[in-house]
């Protein structure tokens, strides 16, 4: 690679994975600060924040050392599964128990991550490959809906949202079919850049948050006070804590096969105590506990770079969408069908990465059949069908209200049930090497 154009293609990579992740980092603090009745400049700052240890937390795990950090290409986001229980516990307790909980539930993750690091044992192919198929389909719907302009939307399914969404589809299969090298590793944010620039000319654009918003933004911590720690929030958010490290386990799985990098029990311990800092660092900064996103995963299959210098470069901007509001803002006038495009082709792609782990499984023996066909059963079923299990006590609605949880729980006790002896190394999956010397 040229030197000179090395700058500029790492912040092109790095700001592609930021997009691919933007719509689900905002939306958890949007759901949450609405749901609790926050005014606009408290939610504003919730936003604000949320980007900044976004980026924080993306860097802890991409700093590897003999404490924490996985050091694979991961970017870190606000976890959805937290935004029904802190809405919760909010109602029930007050903002500042909510921010208490979640620095607890941190700060557990962090002294047990040695203990968790052991897990890895319950996790042979048939299980990574399931679960890693599962995240994939939990988002698929979303991704759909995004493409048919979000839920809630006026214009839902309008003809126009379909234009600009399979528009951006079809501009990023174009990409890929005809180019090689920088060019198709671009081409979600060539899609995304190009379907903003068509709905600003169809007027579909809306600047108004861009010119309302300030230009500095100074992180405070404890900015709603300092937390109250009631017991019950705590041990729920303990709960929800454990719930995100069995998602981002899957997503460590997938990554580990696609970067051809064998994770060992240290690797996976590090990981989870980098997400437990990252956690504790939302709570004090009142943001949200993060784990691992899964679209990200999509990102490095589809540009074939998968170093994890390209994942600091999005946390470092990341940082600086927190802490420059106005340029924040900027990315939030791409409309959502546009994001919906790009979204069918990441999420897809994480489904094609557990497919092609549960290809390393012996699909001959009935057992794995079973495993494969309950857990995604069972988990997709949540997903489509998220009241199935409202009447059961609320500790249990946080576990199994996640259609990922569900298959996943299901995929690993199924493979306990049917193979008592688990192997404690993650067996070698072989995949399709690729040359990614470009980028260092």
């Amino acid at each position: 690679m040229n030197n000179q154009n090395r700058p500029f293609r790492l912040a092109s990579l790095g700001l592609q994975h930021v997009l691919a992740m933007y719509a689900g980092a905002i939306l958890v603090p949007l759901m949450v600060g609405r749901a609790l009745n926050l005014n606009a400049h408290d939610l504003s700052y919730l936003v604000a924040i949320d980007l900044l240890t976004c980026g924080l937390a993306t860097l802890l795990q991409a700093w590897t050392n003999r404490w924490f950090g996985i050091g694979l290409p991961v970017v870190l986001g606000s976890s959805f599964v937290a935004v029904t229980p802190m809405i919760a516990i909010g109602t029930q307790y007050g903002i500042s128990a909510v921010y208490g909980a979640i620095i607890a539930g941190g700060i557990f993750i962090v002294l047990a991550a040695s203990f968790l690091g052991k897990i890895i044992k319950f996790f042979p192919p048939v299980v990574t490959g399931t679960v890693v198929t599962m995240i994939g389909l939990s988002l698929v719907p979303s991704a759909v809906r995004n493409m048919a302009g979000g839920v809630g939307s006026k214009d839902f399914g309008s003809l126009s949202n379909l234009l600009l969404s399979f528009g951006v589809l079809a501009l990023i299969l174009i990409l890929n079919r005809f180019f090689s090298g920088f060019l198709r590793s671009l081409s979600v944010l060539i899609g995304i850049v190009a379907g903003t620039i068509a709905a600003v000319l169809m007027g579909k654009v809306d600047f108004t948050n861009f010119n309302e918003a300030s230009w500095l933004h100074i992180p405070t911590p404890f900015y709603f006070g300092m937390p109250t720690f009631e017991i019950g929030p705590i041990l729920t958010m303990i709960l929800v804590c454990l719930v995100i490290i069995i998602e981002s386990t899957g997503v460590f799985l997938a990554l580990g096969k696609l970067c051809d990098r064998e994770l060992t029990e240290k690797d996976f311990t590090k990981g989870y105590r980098a997400e437990g800092i990252a956690i504790v660092l939302g709570g004090l900064f009142n943001a949200f506990p993060y784990n691992t996103f899964a679209q990200n995963v999509g990102l490095v299959q589809l540009s074939k770079v998968k170093t994890k210098n390209v994942v600091v470069v999005a946390g470092f901007i990341l940082v600086l969408l927190g802490l420059v509001p106005k340029i924040a803002a900027f990315t939030t006038i791409i409309p959502t069908p546009v994001l919906g495009g790009a979204m069918v082709v990441l999420f897809g792609l994480v489904i094609s990465s557990g497919i092609k782990m549960l290809s390393a499984v012996d699909l001959a023996k009935q057992e794995n059949l079973l495993i494969i066909a309950c857990s995604l059963s069972l988990g997709l079923g949540v997903t489509v069908v998220p009241d199935l299990f409202a009447q059961l006590p609320s500790a249990l609605c946080v576990i199994v209200s996640d259609g990922v949880i569900t298959g996943s729980l299901a995929a690993i006790l199924l493979n306990l049930f049917f193979n008592a002896s688990v192997e404690r190394k993650v067996p070698s999956v072989s995949l399709e090497k690729t040359d990614y010397s470009e980028i260092k």
